[in-house]
C-alpha cells in the first residue's frame, strides 16, 4: 500500500482502506481489530492516514519481511522473468507494492495462528463502492487503457484533480507518460 520510498499510498489500496471507516466500528464490537501494515517509514504512514481521515491503526513493518512473507511486497531479487508470487500464483510484476488481507487469531494462551489470506479480486466483497456500481446500468465502466480502477479511481482527495494513475497504482500529475515512469 505505501511502499518505504513513496511519498503518498497506492490509489487502489488507498480505495479499499476508504471502505474500513464504516465497518470499523462494527468490527470492534465483536473483539475483532484492524491494521494496516505498510513498509514505509511510520511518520509518513501516520501524516497520509491524518491526511485521508483514516481511522484505523496503520503499522509500520519497515526493517521487517512480514509484507515480503506474505507476498504483498517485492524486493528485486524476488522478480523472476518479470514474474512475482502474488495471488497463489505467478504473476506479471507490476509493482513492488500489491494489496492484501489476512487474518490472524490469538487464542487464549496468546498464540497467533495466520487463519486466512485473500489477494487482489478475492477481497473485493469488502469493497461497497463496488457493489453499489455492479448494480447500476453502467457497472464499474472501467474501459479506459487498463480496464480496471485505475482508469477511474483516484485518492478521495484528488478527484478535482488531473492527476492520472499509473498502472503500477501511483498517482502522476496529468501529462506525465506511463510508459515512461514505469
Amino acid at each position: 500500500m505505501f511502499g518505504p520510498d513513496w511519498t503518498e499510498g497506492c490509489v487502489g489500496c488507498s480505495f479499499e482502506a476508504d471502505h474500513i471507516g464504516g465497518a470499523l466500528l462494527h468490527l470492534l464490537q465483536h473483539d475483532v481489530s484492524f491494521a494496516a501494515i505498510s513498509r514505509a517509514p511510520f511518520d509518513r504512514l501516520e501524516a497520509f492516514r491524518q491526511r485521508m481521515g483514516w481511522q484505523f491503526r496503520w503499522l509500520s513493518s519497515a526493517g521487517s519481511t512480514f509484507n515480503r512473507d506474505f507476498h504483498v511486497s517485492f524486493d528485486a531479487e524476488e522478480v523472476v522473468e518479470g514474474k512475482v508470487f502474488y495471488n497463489y500464483a505467478w504473476q506479471p510484476f507490476v509493482c513492488e507494492e500489491l494489496s492484501g488481507f489476512s487474518v490472524f487469531y490469538r487464542d487464549p494462551q496468546g498464540d497467533i495462528f495466520h487463519t486466512f489470506s485473500a489477494y487482489g479480486r478475492g477481497a473485493e466483497e469488502l469493497l461497497g463502492t463496488y457493489v453499489l456500481l455492479d448494480m447500476t446500468p453502467n457497472g464499474r465502466n472501467e474501459i479506459g487503457p487498463q480496464h480496471n480502477l485505475t482508469d477511474w479511481v483516484r485518492l478521495h482527495d484528488r478527484y478535482d484533480s488531473d492527476d492520472r494513475v499509473a498502472p503500477t497504482g501511483r498517482s502522476e500529475p496529468a501529462g506525465c507518460c506511463h510508459e515512461q515512469r514505469r
